[in-house]
């Protein structure tokens, strides 16, 4: 298993964003339970968020993305996600 950053941003249509992040956080709940994401958060501004999932392959952590209901719902615009390589941390064991 590996670990991925996926750098996202979001619409400007906060109506939306809202409508959706119920379910969004359920669907991220339930990886966090399945132990697929380390930890995920929105930007302070509100444009975006940071979420590092846990995958086997690149693929793998695109498909999570896809099945997210943020990016079913056009609130996500922009994405990219990239294998992540810790070196050091203070919040997680390795």
């Amino acid at each position: 298993m590996a670990k991925f950053a996926a750098m996202l941003e979001f619409t400007e249509d906060q109506g939306l964003v809202e409508r959706t992040r119920p379910t969004h956080r359920e669907y991220l709940k339930s990886l966090l339970d399945a132990g697929k994401i380390v930890m995920s958060g929105p930007y302070e501004d509100g444009t975006g968020a940071l979420i590092v999932y846990e995958a086997a392959d690149q693929d793998e952590a695109e498909g999570i993305l896809r099945d997210d209901p943020y990016t079913k719902a056009g609130v996500i615009t922009n994405g990219r996600i990239k294998e992540w390589r810790v070196v050091m941390n203070a919040y997680l064991s390795e």
